[in-house]
This record gives structure tokens, C-alpha cells and sequence, in this order.
């Protein structure tokens, strides 16, 4: 049984960081990809990040590059998504997923095994 908990959110002002920390148990993470989404109120669940193996491969949203990158540490397996230039767009609710069939850098929800419950992220002028 894969289990995924995120944590680090939070309220922050608009243009300060946040770092959101993903602890896996049950797999290994660093053999498959490992992805953050987030989602707004009132809107879908969007892609925000992924990163596959040691951490070489990643893959942003546009909205996010530059601003945001997702890192893993092995040795706690343990994925983080460093936030930066924090927009008020950026409130949302993130979640951390895994994908477990091999894809490499997958974007799509469906791509996409096992979910965390979600942390709250609150950007505020």
C-alpha cells in the first residue's frame, strides 16, 4: 500500500516562499515519477510539477517555471516543491502524486496511481 502525505502549507504573502514536503511509504520513490498538482476553488485539479528518478528529469507548468522546483531526497524518500514569487493565482489546495506504470515526466491526472490527501496553500496581498 503506497500512502502519500503532504505538509508545509500554509498562509504566506504574495511574493514571499513555501516549501511543500511529500513523504512516500510503500514504494521507492526515486524508480518512478513523482508529480504536484493543485487546485483552486472552483476549478480543476491542474498539473504544477513532476520529477522522475534521482531528480535529474524534471517538468514544470508554464505557470510555474522559474518560480517553483520540485527536488526529491532518496535517503527519506521524500519529494519537495520549493515555491517562490508566491501570486495570489498560486492559492490553491497542492497534492503530491505517484505514478507507479513506468511513465517518464507524466502530466496528466490519469497518469497517476496514488494521491495524497492535499495541503492548503493561501497567498494573500
Amino acid at each position: 500500500q503506497v500512502q502519500l502525505v503532504e505538509s508545509g502549507g500554509g498562509l504566506v504573502q504574495a511574493g514571499g516562499s513555501l516549501r511543500l514536503s511529500c513523504a512516500a511509504a510503500g514504494r521507492t520513490f526515486s524508480r518512478y515519477a513523482m508529480g504536484w498538482f493543485r487546485q483552486a476553488p472552483g476549478k480543476e485539479r491542474e498539473f504544477v510539477a513532476t520529477i522522475y528518478g534521482t531528480g535529474d528529469s524534471t517538468y514544470y507548468a508554464d505557470s510555474v517555471k522559474g518560480r517553483f522546483t520540485i527536488s526529491g531526497d532518496n535517503a527519506k524518500n521524500t519529494v519537495y516543491l520549493q515555491m517562490n514569487s508566491l501570486a495570489l493565482e498560486d492559492t490553491a489546495v497542492y497534492y503530491c502524486a505517484t505514478a507507479l506504470r513506468g511513465y517518464f515526466l507524466p502530466h496528466r491526472e490519469d497518469d497517476y496511481d496514488y494521491w495524497g490527501q492535499g495541503t492548503q496553500v493561501t497567498v494573500s496581498s
